[in-house]
């Protein structure tokens, strides 16, 4: 299986990339923007990116949030968001690699529990 490890600055150009080739949500843009963007994703205290390489460039990412709550004796919960995997990476574990680097950073001490929240195809629920 593929290996994840948390991103950092220079990955940005990269990830860019792989969002176009994805076709997911628009990223910000302009560039000046996404890149003041990044730089705060990457100093926020409990929001950590994954990412998974494969020939020179990021193919797989997500992104882990952690924050705390009043509830449940005062245990923090986690989200994972942005996962995104590259079309011509897809089916190769690069996904599933960037996932469980997230669960077991989410899953150290104190272990929280951790929600993935549906992509743009999942359906709204009914209310």
């Amino acid at each position: 299986m593929p290996n994840a490890r948390t991103a950092d600055a220079t990955d940005l150009t990269s990830l860019l990339a792989l969002f176009e080739a994805s076709e997911v949500s628009h990223h910000a843009e302009p560039r000046e923007r996404a890149e003041r963007i990044w730089t705060q994703s990457l100093a926020r205290e409990g929001l950590t990116v994954f990412v998974s390489d494969a020939d020179s460039r990021v193919v797989s990412t997500c992104m882990l949030v952690t924050f705390p709550n009043l509830l449940r004796g005062g245990r923090e919960h986690g989200i994972i968001e942005n996962v995104v995997t590259h079309p011509d990476y897809q089916g190769r574990g690069h996904g599933r690699a960037v996932i469980s680097a997230a669960l077991a950073e989410a899953w150290r001490l104190p272990p929280r529990p951790v929600a993935k929240r549906p992509g743009r195809s999942a359906r709204a629920p009914v209310l």
